[in-house]
């Protein structure tokens, strides 16, 4: 068996989080690549290593002396190699980077360092070869993820490599230019050498025991999801869950690998599987719920719009000419909602508004702002009969009035929109609706 593990910052903040990870990789001989985060916080109000080295880079692209920030820096990583006992020195290392700070090597390339760093420090500290992502993660001369050649070329390496160390969150253009996924992106070179070496599981070791039903900030110690499939974890992750990096997904789902979400501090904990189909008995007829707010919509009405050729194409071309996309496009007899984010639609209103006018000459348009969407998922959902019953019925007793609603085909998941107001109450009336009733 092969396990590709993947730990996030908080699983690597300092010493002894590194030694719970040692622990974890040295208890199962399977567990032969490491794709490590930069240090996070080590409390509360610690800085993460990558913020850091976001403010060196400030400094020096400003012609500033970043000298007392690097060092800051250097104290972190010598903490750790400290506390694990280490003969190793990263003085070489410290030393380039500095030179490439002061000769501007970009803001990607800064951000990179503690993925790079700490991977030297986790080699070092397991025995295993380091590998440097920006050599076998590919991007194209346009930024774009190169995920062929990146395939190639990690299959390539690892082959004559038993056991590595491969950074996460960066990779890099042909000519060595270093270039960053998005936030949470270490996720996504996980999913990258999973498929790469066709691991029989990938191991996504965060701080909490994996994904859980609803966001505990808003429902109280919610409880976990066992199994989850892809096509749910993507709708929630759409949604706003945040356990996975929403690009992590797609790697390991074409190649059928499953990801087990552990808990470093609870490594005795199941976590959630996430798998490409599962026949496991649903314990709920729901699998998750999640929202965001900031979302805004325009409202169409037009008599006999359903019988006007071309309507929502004309619709969407207007989007299309100020460069927005819409997130939901639910629809009447004569009505058409278009759900946009509101940060995508800022200053754009008035010209996207004229240009339907112009296309479509509805009989009212008008913008409503402020607008949380809700996401109930669930595989559960398509055998289970009363699901929208409970759904509304939830929300008429918690005095939440819908603005919106959307469902798609497949049955796997039922959207809402309400009021931002109403959000935090809409999810907890959701919640315990659903969680109370078994199948």
């Amino acid at each position: 068996m092969k396990k590709v593990v993947k730990f996030g910052g908080s699983s690597l903040a300092n010493a002894e989080q590194f030694q719970k990870v040692g622990d974890i990789i040295r208890s199962e001989e399977s567990r032969r690549y490491v794709v490590p985060s930069a240090p996070g916080k080590r409390f509360s109000a610690d800085t993460k290593v990558t913020d850091l080295l976001y403010a060196c880079y400030d400094k020096a692209e400003a012609g500033e002396d970043f000298s007392d920030i690097l060092t800051e820096i250097k104290s972190r990583f010598y903490e750790i190699i400290k506390g694990l006992n280490l003969d190793l020195s990263l003085e070489e290392e410290f030393r380039q980077i500095e030179a490439d700070f002061k000769a501007h090597a970009g803001n990607e390339y800064a951000a990179s360092r503690g993925e790079f760093l700490n991977g030297k420090v986790m080699a070092a500290y397991l025995g295993y070869e380091f590998i440097d992502s920006a050599t076998v993660i590919r991007f194209e001369k346009n930024g774009n993820f190169d995920a062929d050649k990146t395939d190639k070329l990690l299959a390539k390496r690892l082959q004559k490599c038993e056991r590595a160390v491969i950074p996460g969150f960066y990779g890099g253009m042909e000519d060595g230019t270093v270039k960053t996924f998005s936030r949470g992106g270490s996720d996504v070179t996980g999913s990258l050498v999973a498929k790469a070496i066709h691991a029989d599981i990938y191991e996504n070791w965060t701080d909490v025991s994996g994904c859980l039903i609803c966001d505990p900030r808003i429902v109280n110690n919610p409880e976990p999801i066992k199994t989850i499939t892809y096509r749910e974890l993507r709708e929630l992750a759409y949604m706003g869950a945040t356990v996975l990096h929403e690009d992590a997904i797609f790697p390991v789902r074409a190649a059928g690998i499953p990801v087990n979400i552990k808990n470093t501090n609870q490594p005795e904990d199941r976590g959630t599987m996430i798998v490409s189909e599962s026949a496991e008995h649903c314990d709920h007829i729901i699998t998750g719920i999640a929202g965001k707010k900031g979302m805004s919509v325009i409202n169409i009405e037009k008599d006999k719009m359903n019988s006007e050729i071309g309507f929502g194409k004309n619709v969407l071309r207007a989007l299309e000419k100020s460069n927005v996309s819409f997130e939901h496009m639910p629809s009447g007899v004569d009505t058409m909602s278009v759900v946009i984010a509101t940060e995508a639609l800022a200053g754009k209103e008035t010209a996207i508004i004229d240009e339907i006018k112009s296309r479509v000459h509805p009989d009212q348009i008008y913008i409503e702002s402020n607008l949380a969407l809700i996401a109930v998922v669930g595989r559960g959902m398509k055998s289970a009969r009363g699901t929208a019953a409970i759904l509304f019925s939830a929300l008429a007793d918690a005095r939440v009035n819908i603005k919106m609603i959307d469902q798609g085909s497949s049955e796997l998941n039922i959207i809402i929109g309400v009021a931002e107001e109403d959000f935090e109450v809409a999810m907890k009336a959701i919640y315990n609706a659903f969680i109370k009733v078994k199948k």
